[in-house]
């Protein structure tokens, strides 16, 4: 008997009505016990995971297109030794990069009748493997509508030896038909979705690098299977895209400081002439040497006026920022304004009571009475720039997917993510933080934020101002969880040569994440077992190149940015960090630079990689071991409810 004692209420009643509306007959609901019990037990899919991308395009595509070495590992386990590693390369590469391999061998005259049999045999047998693991319904959900039906035939062929000469014919008929180059690609997007079940991305897409709108637009396309924990560059982001005025100068500044205003103006279409106009009008006769783009040395006509509008626009952010301050956050970061403690006269700006030399002082907008003032022609400015913000189709589109694929956290088979950190005291307890009245820590202080953030989200445009404020926050408050810093040096780093001035010191949560007792404490927070759980975060590159390691705890807590922004790959000493988890292993990728896509298809040779297994099991991982298992065993328990609901007369059958 599968029903307790309260079966006869009216609730439980009224579910069941509900369900046997989808299940009208003891046949249908028998036929979806047996489905699902059957899903239980096929092997657990592979997790894949990335962190701080920052824009780095070209290497996250390849990263995501070889899931990191999983798709070179399905085409090991299906042919062994039986085929020699340079033609496993070759097939590796027809899968990661179809439309350009198609293009190679095309100029090489190599696309005879036969090269393309012996490529569609072969990828046809990889997808096959690919697919073992899923149910014939999830498969054909992932199958192009134009090819979905020859695919399928092909991929649950059965008799292939009674029945070769029919598979030949198809595969032929695909060449005659002039389909082969459509049907490769199609065949190759199949694989690359199903070698990986679920993506996870913990934070920063956005800054830096030259293409997070194409990151963008890849992530639309596993929209289905992808969920990303905020960074503090993604809450940058969409502050911007709601009308965050210092959010937008933020963005725009970092854009100009890694040469990248590009990705505003060309690729979002936003207008950034009345900021050039303004710089060259205010800037013209100022070298700004402070402001040009990172790593140029002989400056072109085009850094010279990025440096102006990169100087132009850092001044409207000091002084955005100083509203925001001393309207919401005067008691917190006071020691963020410091355009009013400069000496103009002997060029010095004292910060925390320490007198400090100033690498530039012309300030022609910033009238030492009212350093804060913005002037007349810098509030038109940014009114532009927040008009083209939110009136910016693609950039809207891109943050309505980062929003609803978007959270500060999350929880998935027993592992915690999140980007930054969870903000501790000195102690190693939990911070208090206030927030709207409250003061809060820990799990709930995280789910307020959300709030918070969805509230911003849904009243784009017309957000409450103190609202609006918290989103600058969460990009670079000292108790932010995405920022996890006592501030953000922006103002020393531009006119202040000292180091030590220009430090940014890390929450303690970054002295506490390798103690087991401090992960444990995080985990049973978030209503976790500590002793089957991980932590993965990014945020804070790994310095590799210091003896840094990014597992800790004993493997409790997991860092996985390595720096995949080539910004930071001279403080890490490698090109990032992918974690994968399938149904054997968890596994750690250190990956070494990603030259670029031209080289690697020349030559066929996927990034150096090297791999540290964290945890391993003899026993296979099912789904029944999964979130979703337990999601289908409720459904399941539901279901032979209603079943005996029917058997026992309690329900007719529709």
């Amino acid at each position: 008997m599968y029903l307790n004692n309260n079966f006869q209420e009216d609730t439980d009643m009224m579910y069941l009505k509900l369900l046997r509306k989808q299940f009208p007959t003891i046949e249908s609901v028998s036929t979806e016990i047996i489905n699902l019990q059957a899903i239980l037990n096929l092997p657990k899919g592979t997790e894949f995971f990335l962190s701080d991308i920052h824009g780095e395009y070209e290497a996250f595509n390849h990263m995501l297109r070889s899931a990191s070495g999983v798709i070179r590992h399905k085409i090991n386990k299906v042919y062994g030794t039986a085929l020699p590693e340079n033609e496993k390369n070759f097939l590796a590469y027809m899968i990661y990069y179809p439309d350009e391999m198609l293009e190679k061998i095309k100029l090489q005259n190599s696309a005879t009748n036969d090269w393309y049999k012996y490529v569609l045999r072969h990828l046809v047998e990889i997808c096959r493997g690919v697919c073992q693991k899923y149910t014939r319904s999830r498969v054909r959900k992932a199958l192009p509508k134009n090819f979905s039906y020859v695919i399928e035939e092909l991929l649950n062929e059965q008799d292939r030896q009674e029945k070769v000469e029919y598979y030949n014919e198809i595969l032929q008929t695909i060449i005659d038909t002039e389909r082969a180059d459509a049907f490769i690609i199609e065949l190759a997007s199949v694989i690359r979705k199903l070698a990986v079940d679920r993506l996870h991305i913990l934070g920063d897409i956005y800054d830096r690098g030259p293409g997070p709108d194409i990151i963008m637009d890849t992530l639309m396309e596993y929209s289905n299977s992808v969920d990303i924990q905020y960074g503090n560059h993604d809450i940058l982001w969409l502050g911007a895209a709601c009308g965050s005025e210092a959010c937008i100068a933020n963005a725009i500044r970092i854009a100009a400081r890694y040469s990248n205003l590009d990705t505003i103006r060309d690729n979002y279409g936003i207008n950034l002439l009345p900021l050039a106009t303004f710089a060259v009008d205010v800037y013209g006769d100022d070298p700004c040497t402070q402001f040009l783009p990172t790593s140029v040395e002989e400056p072109t006509r085009d850094d010279i006026l990025t440096s102006k509008m990169h100087k132009a626009i850092t001044i409207i952010q000091l002084k955005l920022e100083a509203e925001i301050i001393n309207r919401s956050f005067a008691n917190e970061m006071q020691n963020r304004l410091l355009l009013d403690k400069i000496d103009y006269e002997n060029k010095t700006v004292t910060i925390d009571g320490k007198v400090y030399d100033m690498l530039d002082t012309n300030f022609p907008t910033v009238d030492p009475e009212n350093p804060y003032a913005l002037t007349t022609e810098e509030r038109n400015v940014m009114h532009k720039l927040r008009s083209s913000f939110l009136s910016c189709d693609k950039l809207q589109r891109h943050i309505k997917l980062l929003f609803s694929k978007g959270s500060m956290y999350k929880i998935y088979n027993s592992n915690l993510l999140y980007h930054g950190c969870i903000p501790l005291n000195d102690d190693g307890s939990m911070m208090q933080c206030k927030l709207d009245g409250e003061f809060l820590f820990g799990r709930a202080y995280i789910d307020k934020i959300e709030t918070i953030i969805n509230e911003v989200y849904y009243t784009k445009g017309s957000t409450p101002m103190n609202k609006l404020d918290y989103i600058w926050y969460l990009w670079s408050g000292p108790k932010s969880p995405l920022f996890g810093k006592n501030k953000m040096a922006t103002f020393e780093r531009y006119f202040v040569n000292d180091k030590n001035v220009r430090k940014e010191h890390k929450n303690a949560y970054y002295k506490y994440s390798n103690n087991t007792e401090t992960c444990s404490m995080i985990l049973r927070e978030f209503g976790l077992n500590p002793e089957r759980s991980h932590i993965i975060n990014g945020h804070v590159p790994v310095e590799l190149k210091k003896g840094e390691t990014p597992i800790k705890a004993g493997g409790m807590l997991l860092e996985i940015d390595g720096g995949i922004s080539k910004a930071y790959q001279p403080k890490t000493g490698i090109a990032g960090y992918t974690l994968i988890s399938d149904s054997y292993r968890l596994s750690l990728v250190s990956h070494e630079p990603f030259e670029s896509k031209f080289n690697a298809i020349l030559k066929e040779l996927d990034i150096h990689s090297t791999t540290d297994i964290i945890e391993k099991t003899e026993q296979r991982k099912k789904v029944a071991d999964t979130d979703i298992g337990i999601k289908l065993k409720d459904e399941i328990k539901a279901l032979k409810h209603l079943l005996y609901a029917y058997k026992n007369d309690l329900l007719d059958e529709i």
